[in-house]
């Protein structure tokens, strides 16, 4: 730790007013910054009641004081915490009084989690964990995200860094003192044995048809279909709001509408498009592409159509969406007399693929049905097997790196060039370092932290 770095402050709560806000500090001095507000220090790492006063000694609130001595804390600083009664004014006066001392300066966005990364606290992989912790919006996610901050990618990327330096000081031990009569000649084979052994488990991570990053983003599922089918009433119906709007005229959506739903602890991205015809207006021209477009590149279609329309509308080429999942949506069930069996009474028919629904978007009709079935859909999708290990195209990206360079070491096996599977061996070794931002990182850091509050 630098002890000329300086001490960061912030509220690390909620927005006030509140019942309680949090403001932490770290750095060098943040005892001094505690002492500028309470005379009397607590006890290390036990709270105390302190009355904290400003600079003409008037009292600003009673609080709940922590004083944490570095270097075991989140941070590897020295910390305070200050919970304080949560109003605009308290959070105000406080902060106000930490800026006046000497080296204590706001934090920006992420800092306090930047420097425990730098400090040796976490690593870059649970940094992650914790950014998609914040975002997470299901339980799923958050999940996924709590395993990753916990170090389940981290561990496994350190504990693969560690054999293959193990495998590389065989090697460069043989290269070394290849004249000196107590070191074996068959250290080589032993290294690429650990080599190959790593490829298998590297390789068979990556075969995981990126169901971490799938998750982290949600499932894409888009409501396409011909004008006036009902797609717009069956995202609101959906949404369980007025998020589209409704009308009887053809070409009302132009732009594709975003939904963000939690099915059954998944993440599904509703998106409305605008109905596929041929059109003049230049403005429905752009909306039908854009529909194309999102259609073509959704995990699920829902194919609207009124419920006497035949289903031969989903194999238009323009859609870009023959061959892959998609269901038919017979809407408008109320509109018809139905004899013997209702349509809603079919709901769900056909094979996993190609489903087909009957409802009514309008009174609801078979929508819980449509709804189990994609929560279905969502959680065969998103949770099968073991969880992920990789959620991020960085990681997948590092780890195919690493792949590569141990491959290429093993085909220099038949030429014993050993300084050349050397190197190969220390590229690996780099690449897996880069994933938990031991080597190689200052370039990537600004763009993971940039998305994190501010006291966090």
């Amino acid at each position: 730790m630098a002890d000329d770095r300086p001490t960061i402050f912030a509220l690390s709560s909620g927005r006030p007013p509140a019942a309680i806000a949090v403001v932490r500090v770290s750095g060098p001095r943040a005892r001094a910054g505690l002492e500028a507000l309470t005379a009397k220090l607590p006890e290390p790492r036990r709270a105390a009641l302190r009355k904290l006063r400003n600079a003409t000694n008037e009292v600003l609130d009673d609080a709940l004081v922590l004083w944490l001595p570095g270097p075991n804390t989140e941070t590897g600083e020295d910390m305070v915490e200050l919970h304080l009664h949560g109003g605009h004014a308290v959070v105000a006066g406080v902060l106000g009084e930490l800026g006046k001392v000497e080296g204590l300066r706001p934090a920006e966005a992420g800092e306090f989690t930047r420097r425990a990364f730098e400090n040796g606290r976490i690593d870059l992989t649970a940094v992650e964990g914790l950014a998609d912790l914040i975002a997470a919006e299901t339980e799923a996610q958050r999940a996924q995200a709590m395993r990753q901050f916990a170090g389940a990618l981290g561990r496994r990327a350190e504990t693969w860094r560690q054999r293959l330096i193990e495998a590389l000081a065989l090697v460069e031990a043989r290269i070394d003192f290849s004249d000196e009569a107590d070191v074996p000649e068959g250290l080589v084979g032993p290294a690429l044995h650990v080599a190959r052994e790593l490829i298998d488990e590297i390789e068979e991570t990556l075969r995981d048809e990126r169901r971490g990053e799938r998750l982290r983003e949600g499932l894409v599922v888009a409501i396409a279909g011909p004008p006036n089918a009902g797609k717009s009433s069956l995202l609101n119906r959906l949404a369980r709001r007025e998020a589209a709007i409704v009308s009887p005229y053809a070409g009302t959506t132009r732009d594709v509408i975003e939904v963000h739903l939690d099915l059954g602890g998944y993440p599904v991205t509703l998106l409305d498009t605008a109905g596929i015809r041929d059109s003049d207006d230049p403005v429905e021209q752009e909306g039908v592409r854009r529909a194309q477009v999102r259609a073509a590149a959704a995990d699920l279609v829902l194919w609207v159509l009124d419920t006497g329309e035949a289903t031969a509308p989903i194999s238009d080429r323009r859609m870009g969406i023959s061959g892959k999942n998609y269901w038919i949506i017979q809407n408008k069930v109320d509109q018809i007399e139905t004899k013997g069996e209702s349509p809603a009474a079919k709901a769900g028919a056909g094979g996993d693929d190609h489903r087909a629904f009957a409802i009514s978007a309008k009174l609801g009709t078979g929508i819980d049905v449509l709804v189990a079935a994609l929560a279905d859909y969502a959680a065969s999708s998103l949770g099968r097997t073991e969880p992920a290990l990789v959620t991020r195209e960085r990681h997948r990206v590092a780890l195919r790196d690493t792949s590569a360079a141990l491959a290429r070491a093993l085909a220099e096996s038949t030429a014993a060039r050993e300084d050349i599977i050397a190197e190969e061996l220390r590229l690996a070794a780099r690449a897996l370092g880069r994933l938990t931002g031991r080597v190689d990182v200052e370039d990537i850091l600004d763009v993971i932290f940039r998305d994190f509050c501010i006291g966090k």
